[in-house]
């Protein structure tokens, strides 16, 4: 299953990482790179959505697609408050607690596998929601300009990212609560 429509959409995610960092690498005006980042981070988040759509659909989850999917979202995320940060539009503090985060998240399920208790750091709402409100203020910040002369997307990316870091220590904390009594039980 390391080719089907499903796991193509997650490779196709992980391909565009380079693709949006790389614009704000070419000659062009800096509106024009705000803008052909933003709807490549917009398409590509959406394959995270059509990807996992697919597989239930067609049938077609396999155990690498449900590896590779958090890996690539993963990555593009990191790719992506990291650019965020050399373009000085995000404080490296912020990206720091979410990337810091997703490591020691990624880490902890590996373990809770390894002993057999994955289902103790199962995704939950909580996850959920912080990965949206990253996914939405992700793109305000690349696009760092008046949209519809109305929104200031600098603005509403910058809090909305706060509200993520928030979010992702809390749900950071949830996690580990969860996982606390199985780690103590194989301590023993």
């Amino acid at each position: 299953m390391f080719f089907n429509l499903p796991t193509l959409l997650t490779w196709a995610r992980i391909v565009a990482i380079p693709l949006i960092v790389g614009i704000f690498y070419l000659d062009l005006n800096s509106g024009t790179k705000n803008l052909v980042a933003t709807v490549l981070f917009v398409v590509v988040a959406l394959t995270d959505w059509a990807d996992g759509y697919l597989a239930r659909k067609l049938n077609q989850t396999s155990s690498f697609g449900a590896f590779l999917d958090p890996v690539a979202d993963k990555f593009l995320v990191c790719a992506s408050l990291l650019i965020l940060v050399q373009l000085g539009r995000l404080e490296s503090l912020v990206a720091l607690v979410i990337i810091g985060r997703e490591i020691a998240i990624s880490a902890l399920r590996e373990w809770m596998a390894q002993i057999g208790a994955s289902r103790s750091v199962a995704v939950h709402m909580l996850g959920k929601v912080k990965t949206t409100v990253q996914m939405v203020a992700i793109p305000f910040l690349l696009y760092h300009g008046s949209l519809f002369g109305v929104i200031d997307t600098q603005v509403w990316g910058t809090w909305l990212i706060y509200a993520a870091a928030v979010l992702t220590i809390w749900s950071m904390v949830y996690y580990l609560q969860k996982a606390l009594p199985e780690i103590r039980a194989k301590v023993r």
